[in-house]
Order: C-alpha cells, then structure tokens, then sequence
C-alpha cells in the first residue's frame, strides 16, 4: 500500500502526561484525511511530530515512505503546513513574505516569482501583494500561509484549524484550493473542530481522545460504528464516540 503518513506505537509524553500513547495509524495517499477529537486529545501535538517540530519519546512515524526519525529533511521538503495561529512578518508584504519563504525551500528566483504571482491570484490576494502583512485580515493571514506552505507543491499539506476564525467568503476560498489539490493528488490531513466543514470535505476521518485513536474511516463506517442512524451527522457520530469515554488503551475499531 501507498501511504501518505505511517506512525507505528507512537508516543509523546510530556513529564508524566501521555499526549499519544502508543498511536498507529495508516492514511494513503490523495486522501483528503479529517483529524477529530476534542481539546487536549493529541491532535496538534500529532501533527508536530508529523512535521519534525517535536521528537516523540518512543516508536515510528513514516511520511511518504520517509522514517521522520532518520530522513527529517527529506520529510520537510515534501511537506507544507499551515498552523492555528498564522505566523507572519508583519513588516513584509505577501509577495516579499512569499519570496522569502521560497528561498528557504532553495527554490530558483524565477520559480519564485512565478509561483507567488499565481499563489496570491488563487488566493485573491493580488490587491493585497504589496501592503504589509500587519494590515491583512485574519482571513487573509489565513490564505497568505497556506499560500507559502504550498510554494514549494507539496505532496502533504497539513493543516491544524485552518477555518477557525474565517469568514464564509474567506472559507470557501480556502475550501476551494483545498478540494483542487486532493483533485491533483496532494494528501490534505485537516484537524478541525468544524466538523460540517469536516463531513463536507473528507473521505476519510480518524477520530482520536486521550491520545488513543477511537475509530477511522469514511463518514458511513463511523456510523455503523457506533451504531447511530443511517443519517446521523458527523457531530452526532463525534459526541457518540467520545462522551462514551473508553477505557485507557483501548482501540474500539478500525474502519478500512
């Protein structure tokens, strides 16, 4: 099999805290791949370790067939990441902010530039390319990351609440670029607590609590699950779930 993202028992531990504990989970690739759970479960410190940012205490994580532990690099350069909080220089503009970041991924000027005047027109920044970052909306803050996590055409974006505090103009924008790269192949792993916007999007969703993976698959298979109507909605299926609290350890099921 193909697989966009591998981690086999993995676990963070922050002092005596389990973030993850003992996590494994497989995601192909192309997949537009939804990441649950409620505050504290261990979303964003999985996607951390994904992206290098942190080092897990024991086991495996594999991205696109790299052994992150051994291989960082090569994971980097094939990865883009947009955080909760866009992170910017304020005193830049979009396209100098774009630039910038394209040199860090070594890539020629003229990829640059080229690549910065089509990513700010897909994002309708284009009136905004020379204001300084300072003045953008959040909105457009928003859409300038997700502009520089893919100047380099990454072949996994991962994204941690990219729709929180977005307008629905902004969101659909943002909703639209997503939908054409998992069109291109790109694997989009999305953690969210917008979970309409999670069952509209994704074809496959892992729900996690505790830093225990409860369930895995496409929207159908979480409802025979958890046993709840034919047309119960993701949230419904969600709370099910995780108002049930599981025993420490457990793995209740695995939907493929």
């Amino acid at each position: 099999m193909d697989w966009a993202i591998r981690t086999v028992s993995l676990t963070k531990r922050f002092g005596s805290l389990s973030a993850l504990d003992s996590f494994s989970i497989e995601i192909e690739r192309g997949r537009f791949f939804g990441f649950l759970g409620p505050n504290g479960a261990g979303k964003t410190t999985f996607i951390r370790l994904l992206t290098g940012q942190l080092r897990p205490t024991s086991g495996q994580a594999f991205v696109l067939g790299y052994d992150l532990a051994q291989n960082p690099l090569e994971v980097k350069r094939r990865i883009g990441l947009v955080a909760d909080e866009p992170n910017l220089y304020d005193y830049l503009t979009p396209r100098e902010f774009l630039r910038f970041v394209g040199r860090l991924y070594s890539l020629e000027r003229g990829e640059i530039e080229r690549r910065s005047t089509e990513l700010l027109s897909l994002m309708n920044l284009n009136s905004k390319g020379d204001a300084l970052c300072k003045e953008l909306s959040h909105g457009m803050r928003k859409k300038l990351e997700l502009a520089a996590a893919l100047i380099h055409d990454p072949q996994v974006l991962f994204l941690d609440e990219p729709f929180s505090g977005i307008d629905p103009v902004d969101s659909r924008a943002i909703k639209e670029v997503l939908l054409q790269l998992t069109s291109r192949g790109v694997t989009v792993f999305m953690s969210s607590h917008v979970l309409e916007m999670v069952e509209k999007l994704c074809d496959e969703i892992a729900i996690i609590h505790q830093g225990h993976l409860l369930s895995q698959g496409s929207v159908t298979q979480l409802r025979q699950h958890t046993l709840t109507a034919t047309n119960a909605t993701l949230e419904e299926v969600f709370l099910s779930l995780v108002q049930a609290q599981p025993r420490e350890g457990s793995l209740w099921w695995q939907g493929k």
